[in-house]
């Protein structure tokens, strides 16, 4: 990466492999709802810092009437709950389909999240927690994390479950 990412900081719980990857598989592609709770309270032993809102990486309409649910927004749901700070669940959405990323290089997958996602509405200086399930380069939370700066963010700290590494 030549540019330094919009966000300020990255949280990851653990690495994208054995039991966690199983956990978030089985919630994401099997339609396994009741994990986002235990997953969610994974992330409850990192060092979160305050923010003023958080806000679910979205899924196209196409999308989340595919899977019937967006995974990112049952976790933030649980998350938005413990730290008591407002879910913006329409604040940002995914206005472009675009092709998995699974299978792209990092170079392909930043141009296939390119300008796919818009904010709804105007963000006065806020600190936001951006929620994602799995991180692999980086791509979508860079995408989304700009959007939001753009729009008016102070600050984007991201979050996820699991961090992968490119094979």
């Amino acid at each position: 990466m030549k540019d330094e990412p919009p966000f300020s900081l990255v949280l990851n719980y653990g690495i994208y492999s054995g039991a966690l990857a199983e956990a978030i598989h089985q919630m994401k592609f099997y339609g396994i709802r009741r994990l986002a709770g235990p997953l969610g309270k994974l992330l409850l032993s990192l060092e979160i810092p305050e923010c003023n809102a958080m806000v679910p990486v979205p899924l196209t309409k196409k999308g989340l009437r595919e899977r019937g649910f967006n995974q990112t927004l049952l976790v933030s749901r649980l998350l938005s709950k413990e730290l008591k700070i407002p879910l913006y669940i329409d604040m940002l959405f995914k206005r472009k389909d675009t092709p998995p990323q699974i299978g792209l290089n990092a170079k392909e997958r930043m141009k296939n999240i390119k300008a796919a996602f818009e904010v709804n509405g105007k963000i006065n200086n806020l600190k936001l927690l951006l929620f994602d399930d799995v991180m692999t380069t980086g791509a979508t939370v860079r995408e989304c994390s700009k959007t939001l700066i753009k729009a008016g963010a102070k600050e984007v700290i991201v979050i996820t479950l699991a961090r992968s590494s490119m094979v």
